[in-house]
This record gives structure tokens, C-alpha cells and sequence, in this order.
């Protein structure tokens, strides 16, 4: 099992202005970081790399759907420009020597209609992953579909409903990433939601129940921390929580105040709280 931090702490957007995160991140222990992808047209790749390789760092990418693109829209030409983004995304994991991308890539966080979801909705989700499993293949890259709590999205909420997503899109490379934090909203049980993935389940998220430092809440560690071992999960398990100074996408994750007074604790005392319970 591989230990990440989200660099969603720090930045909205990862830049060569901040490859000084990396040792930084390196020396506290970790075995890699998650970097987000929004904009894969402007990111430097080939920059970042170079940086990643030299402080010994693994990498995923996170990414979302930003207001113009939507996965499941009434317009094909939506849909298509939506496919084209998430491929795009997918070349410059690749790039940076990623081999999984993550997030709720189907219709923008915080974006609720007022309605449920629709058939046709569901239908055009498969089409549109579906859509980019060649680009996945030919970059030896998967993709991992996040559920998010029902205040963020109106599309995808429980675990349950992203592995049947996935099974209708029916491809390996395509499963489900698994997020503690949305999953203690949704969830009957976190464990049982977890552990019903199955086969599905690629990634791990982990923040508390507030967004907080791992540990410190009562989001049920010791019982998802079970459900990874019943599952013989050995991939990554991320640390993702989010900075107040991230402009508009901190409005988008609802993030209005200082979740720890310090929020580096998020991760660094994350760490420690992960090591100690995961070795």
C-alpha cells in the first residue's frame, strides 16, 4: 500500500512555482502525491516529471469537470468536448508517469440540477466512459470514478451506485476511487460500502468527517482500515482535503473557514496517523 497527500492543501492548480512542495512532502514521509489536472493544456508535464523523479516520488492525478464540460449533458456536442477533456487528462498522467487518474468526472462539483438523475443521464455516462477506454489502453493509464455527498453532486453519491456504473461500463481500467469523507455523508456503513466494491475499488481518499487531519474525527478508520485489509487493497491511500485560499474552487467544496489552525497538520499528522495504523 502506497501513502499520498492531495496538493489540493496548498494549490488549486500545481505549477513549477511549486515543485518546492516535493521534498518537502518526500522528507515527511511520503511515498507520493496526488496532483490535480483541470486544465491539462496548460500543464507542464515534462517539468513536473523531472521533479518527481528526482525527490523519489510516485504520483495519481486527480481531476474534475470544470463548468463547460459535462459528461452527461443534453447536448452531444457537450458530451464529445467532455470525452475529449478527459482524455486529455488522461495523456498528461501519462506524461508525468501517472498510471491512474481519479475524481468525479461526469458533471461539475456543485453542480445540482434539482432533480434526480435521469436514465438518459446514466445512459450517456456509460457511452462517455466507454468513449475514452482506448485512450486509457494506449496510455496504460486507469481511471478511478468518485462518488461524491449529495451536496456536491446530484449524479453519483454511493458506493453501491459507482460499482453498478461500472459494471455497465464493463472495462478493468475503469472503477471506482473511494473517498471517507463523502462515503461517512452517503453511507449506511463505511466498512460495507467499501468492502462491497470488490474489484471495483482503485483508490482511497481519507480525510475526517470535517475535512480535518485523519484521526482526529469519527469517521470509522478502524473499520474501513479492515474492510482495505479484507479486500487485500494494496494501492494508494490519499490524504485529500482542501485549503481555504483556493478562490473559486474552495466555494465549489464548501470550504468557508481554517479546518485545522494549521493546515499542513492535514497531512503531516495525517501521516503519522496513517503509518501508524496502516505500518
Amino acid at each position: 500500500m502506497k501513502l499520498g497527500v492531495n496538493t489540493f492543501l496548498w494549490t488549486s492548480e500545481f505549477t513549477p512555482a511549486h515543485l518546492d512542495l516535493l521534498p518537502r512532502i518526500k522528507a515527511a514521509g511520503f511515498d507520493g502525491v496526488e496532483l490535480p489536472v483541470a486544465q491539462p493544456a496548460t500543464f507542464r508535464a515534462a517539468d513536473v516529471r523531472r521533479a518527481l523523479e528526482a525527490n523519489g516520488l510516485d504520483c495519481t492525478v486527480c481531476s474534475v469537470i470544470l463548468d463547460r464540460f459535462n459528461l452527461v449533458d443534453d447536448d452531444a456536442a457537450v458530451r464529445q468536448r467532455t470525452q475529449q477533456h478527459v482524455r486529455d487528462v488522461v495523456q498528461v498522467a501519462a506524461e508525468i508517469g501517472a498510471s491512474l487518474v481519479n475524481g468525479p468526472l461526469y458533471a461539475p462539483v456543485g453542480y445540482l440540477p434539482g432533480r434526480r438523475r435521469t436514465d438518459d443521464e446514466w445512459q450517456r455516462a456509460i457511452e462517455g466512459y466507454q468513449a475514452v477506454i482506448p485512450a486509457l489502453e494506449a496510455n496504460g493509464v486507469s481511471l478511478a470514478i468518485e462518488p461524491l455527498n449529495r451536496f456536491e453532486t446530484y449524479f453519483l453519491n454511493t458506493a453501491a451506485d459507482a460499482a453498478a456504473l461500472c459494471e455497465a461500463v464493463g472495462h478493468d481500467r475503469v472503477g471506482v476511487a473511494f473517498d471517507a469523507f463523502h462515503a461517512n455523508i452517503e453511507e449506511k456503513s463505511i466498512p460495507d460500502a467499501c468492502r462491497a466494491l470488490g474489484r471495483h475499488l482503485k483508490h482511497v481518499q481519507v480525510s475526517e468527517n470535517d475535512r480535518g487531519t485523519p484521526g482526529t474525527g469519527h469517521v470509522d478508520w478502524a473499520g474501513l482500515f479492515a474492510a482495505l485489509a479484507d479486500l487485500r487493497y494494496d494501492a494508494w491511500v490519499t490524504i485529500e482535503s482542501f485549503g481555504p485560499n483556493l478562490g473559486a474552487f474552495s466555494s465549489a467544496v464548501c470550504i468557508w473557514r481554517d479546518i485545522e489552525p494549521d493546515v499542513e497538520a492535514i497531512a503531516f499528522d495525517g501521516l503519522r496517523f496513517l503509518r501508524a495504523r496502516l505500518g
